[in-house]
């Protein structure tokens, strides 16, 4: 399927999401009806894909980030330039290999991923999204009901030696230094109103901590019963990189999956996040920070994730 404009093709690459956009040169400069084109786009396909935007840097980069809104820094991570541009690189132990939403742990989390490849291994490197949308959709209705009454908390202070057996222990050091240098826990509800779509959205991934109210053993039951869901392949699109690639995904209905199969190759991609909004249950209630009191100030711009609420199509 392919939509055209005067400058725009959009053509799906996969059934539930997932599209490549072609026709723009992405940068600061982009009209008003072609950044609407894009996010239409990005709202109905969940991730798009840019071929051939070589020229891009960090300022062209983040110029482009502020037509689809205020980009935030991350909330514990120094940025690659002072600003907002935040380093996927494998020799800092940045190899995801989980099935994670960016930033969760705190509440208003972003909307938008802008990510950029600058140097891709030979081979291996993929990155995979998952559709939470379509898989809260295809839930039976049980399920459905009992998700719409979940809440769960989200912390960066996971177990992330359990997660990646064979981590180095430099890495290990930059998790808990860095990454997990701010603790943060927040409650969401398990399944999300899209303040822009009205669809209802899995809201889970790593950062998971637990189910709240229930215990151990059963809360990790009902984690491994949700995302089992949102993995399934046909929820799912996979997207080799080149060089000069970008993907823009949004973060509220979507996971994402860095696979690390590239073995000692070296990997660099760089992402600027886009402010979001306090996520709503299907009750109305929205998402609450449990700690630290409030969202601190970082290095540079406003603090992530520290948006206020704003009213969801329920």
């Amino acid at each position: 399927m392919s939509t055209a404009t005067t400058t725009v093709t959009v053509e799906k690459v996969g059934g539930r999401l997932g599209a490549v956009i072609s026709g723009v040169r992405l940068g600061g400069d982009l009209s008003a009806g072609t950044v609407a084109e894009i996010r239409a786009a990005l709202l109905a396909h969940k991730v798009v894909f840019f071929r051939g935007q070589d020229h891009l840097d960090e300022e062209a980069h983040e110029a482009f980030g502020k037509l689809l809104g205020t980009p935030v820094a991350h909330p514990t991570v120094p940025s690659a330039d002072g600003r907002y541009s935040f380093p996927i690189d494998s020799d800092y132990g940045a190899r995801a290999n989980q099935w994670h939403t960016d930033v969760t742990f705190v509440p208003a989390y972003p909307a938008f991923s802008i990510l950029r490849a600058v140097t891709i291994p030979p081979y291996g490197g993929n990155t995979l999204w998952a559709n939470t949308a379509t898989a809260y959709a295809h839930l039976p209705e049980p399920l459905r009901a009992l998700a719409d009454s979940l809440r769960a908390v989200h912390s960066n202070d996971y177990d992330y030696a359990a997660l990646r057996p064979g981590v180095l222990p430099e890495q290990l050091a930059r998790f808990r230094e860095v990454f997990a240098s701010t603790k943060y826990l927040t409650e969401h509800p398990v399944v999300r109103v899209h303040p822009e779509t009205g669809e209802r959205t899995l809201l889970l991934g790593n950062f998971v901590q637990r189910i709240s109210g229930l215990t151990g053993a059963d809360s990790r039951a009902l984690l491994a019963l949700f995302q089992t869901h949102i993995e399934r392949p046909e929820n799912t699109v996979r997207w080799q990189w080149q060089v000069g690639d970008v993907a823009i995904w949004d973060n509220r209905a979507t996971q994402h999956y860095g696979v690390d199969d590239s073995d000692d190759h070296e990997r660099k991609l760089r992402r600027v996040t886009i402010d979001g909004d306090v996520p709503v249950g299907v009750d109305g209630v929205a998402s609450v920070l449990l700690a630290p009191e409030s969202v601190p100030d970082p290095a540079f711009g406003i603090a992530s994730g520290a948006s206020p609420a704003e009213p969801a199509t329920v």
